[in-house]
C-alpha cells in the first residue's frame, strides 16, 4: 500500500487524474498558480518525485516530459480505505463507524457496489464453471429455473430417439 499522497502531491494528481491525459510541468504549475504562489522547479520536483513513487508515467517531449496516471483516483481512494481498515484491531466496529459516518448518497453508493461486485463474482463463478465443464468435455449443468435445460430434463427426453 502507498502511503498517503502530501498536500501539494495531491494537488498535482488530482490534476493528472481530472485532465485523464499527458500532462506537462507547465500545465500543472499554471492551473495551481490560480490558487497560489509556486515555482516551476516545486511543481517539476513534486512530479519527479512521483514518478520515482511510481503514481506517473512520464516520455520525453523534446526537453520536457508528458505524465500519465498509472492509476485512478478510485484506485487510490480503495488502497486508502482497505490499508485503514485492515489495520484495525476490530474491521467489524471500523466498518460500522465508518459506515455511520456516511451520508445516505454514500450509503446508496455503497449499496450500488456491493450489489455490482456480488454480480461480477456470481458472473466470475459461472464461467470458471463452464470452462471446467468445457475441460473435463462435458456440458456444464444449468441451474434449475435458469431458462435452459439441464441434461435428463424433459424437454430434451422428449427429443430422444425412440419417445
Amino acid at each position: 500500500m502507498p502511503r498517503p499522497l502530501g498536500e501539494l502531491e495531491d494537488a498535482v494528481m488530482t490534476r493528472v487524474w481530472q485532465w485523464n491525459r499527458p500532462v506537462t510541468v507547465r500545465e500543472v504549475l499554471e492551473d495551481i498558480q490560480q490558487e497560489r504562489s509556486i515555482a516551476y522547479t516545486t511543481v517539476m520536483t513534486v512530479m519527479d518525485n512521483l514518478h520515482q513513487k511510481g503514481w506517473v508515467r512520464r516520455e520525453a517531449e523534446g526537453r520536457a516530459y508528458r505524465y500519465t496516471a498509472v492509476s485512478t483516483r478510485a484506485a487510490y481512494s480503495a488502497a486508502l480505505m482497505n490499508e485503514a481498515w485492515s489495520t484495525s484491531d476490530n474491521p467489524a466496529a471500523a466498518l460500522v463507524a465508518f459506515f455511520g459516518m456516511m451520508s445516505a448518497e454514500q450509503r446508496e453508493a455503497l449499496r450500488d457496489a456491493i450489489r455490482i461486485v456480488q454480480h461480477d463474482d456470481e458472473a466470475q463463478e459461472a464461467a470458471a464453471a463452464t470452462e471446467a465443464a468445457t475441460e473435463a468435455g462435458t456440458q456444464p449443468q444449468k441451474e434449475p429455473g435458469t431458462g435452459s435445460p439441464a441434461e435428463g430434463d424433459s424437454a430434451e427426453r422428449g427429443s430422444e430417439p425412440g419417445r
